[in-house]
């Protein structure tokens, strides 16, 4: 099957190559594909394409990598050169997603049909970088797709469509997503069929009230204060899941921890403490509750679960880890 509206895409990472993707297999025409420059990774730090630049390479589709799209910012002359090509690429619309680049009004403005944001919250719950990590910290029950008209405002504009998920107790930032990029993908190629179809797609204003900003991840976020409660600890073990982990310091040496969840203890130990170890779990008491390791990594180690962790390292009950500075 194939269409007649021509869309630009906007995307950097696996969430927006979903979507490319879709889009492209849905036989809508991609003159243009726009993602962030290619950046230094893994143990060579070696310059790696982005999910988007390499889907769109392997299927012939044209790329473009300006590192900004702001002309009175850092690159101007490269700036001036994305934005005449954009005006020179004819099109209909242009469909961003998890982009990582501010694009100013000028480009808003290029599109007929203006830019479409592919945003991972119900908005307006999480404006910002980091929605699904900031979701599952949060303790959110819930959380999904909006399809957003984009502004010049951080993810501020008018709402087209939505794809609600619930978050499962065992819901990580990878698992979770996953499942939403694969929603976004399916909004999205619906959404421009209807654009297609009826040349307009409604959208209603986001309300005044009731967002939260989701600052980007740090990894100074990683280390676990064991004086917080059981159940944020293993929130935030399944949100840092798979960056930047959390992490235990225990003897001067930095652990990993990959999977946790919040049990009941007998007793009163000191934030901290391992209160019992065996295959199934070590337990740490927390300021409330306790918390039991299931996955660790040991530095320049693999996730191994705990039993296996266990059999190539010594954990006792009465050790304790360091107290993290509190967040």
């Amino acid at each position: 099957m194939s269409h007649s509206l021509r869309v630009i895409f906007a995307g950097t990472p696996e969430f927006a190559a979903a979507a490319l993707a879709a889009i492209h297999k849905a036989g809508f025409p991609v003159p243009l594909v726009l993602t962030q420059p290619d950046r230094p990774a893994g143990r060579g730090m070696k310059l790696q394409a982005s999910p988007v630049k390499r889907y769109a390479e392997e299927h012939g589709l044209t790329v473009a990598q300006p590192p900004s799209l702001r002309r009175n910012g850092k690159y101007p002359a490269e700036a001036t050169a994305a934005i005449d090509l954009l005006r020179a690429t004819p099109h209909d619309v242009m469909v961003v997603a998890a982009y990582g680049l501010l694009l100013p009004q000028e480009v808003l403005d290029i599109a007929p049909h203006g830019c479409i944001n592919i945003h991972a919250s119900l908005l307006p719950r999480w404006r910002g970088a980091a929605p699904i990590h900031r979701a599952i910290e949060a303790g959110d029950t819930e959380t999904g797709i909006t399809l957003m008209q984009m502004d010049v405002g951080l993810d501020t504009g008018a709402m087209i469509s939505e794809a609600r998920t619930p978050i499962h107790t065992d819901d990580t930032t990878a698992t979770l997503h996953d499942r939403l990029a694969e929603a976004g993908a399916r909004l999205i190629v619906e959404a421009l069929m209807e654009l297609e179809r009826n040349g307009k797609l409604d959208a209603t204003p986001q309300p005044a009230e009731g967002f939260t900003y989701a600052e980007k991840i740090g990894k100074h976020e990683a280390a676990l204060d064991w004086r917080r409660p059981a159940d944020v600890l293993a929130r935030q073990v399944r949100a840092f899941d798979p960056f930047p982990g959390g992490v235990a310091t225990l003897d001067g040496t930095a652990l990993k921890i990959w999977s946790a969840v919040p049990v009941q203890t007998q007793g009163h130990a000191e934030p901290g403490t391992i209160v019992n170890v065996s295959p199934e779990g070590v337990i740490v008491a927390c300021g409330e509750g306790a918390l039991c390791l299931t996955q660790l990594q040991k530095p320049g180690g693999k996730r191994l679960p705990v039993r296996e962790f266990l059999a190539g390292s010594t954990l006792a009950v009465g050790q304790r880890f360091a107290l993290a500075e509190a967040q």
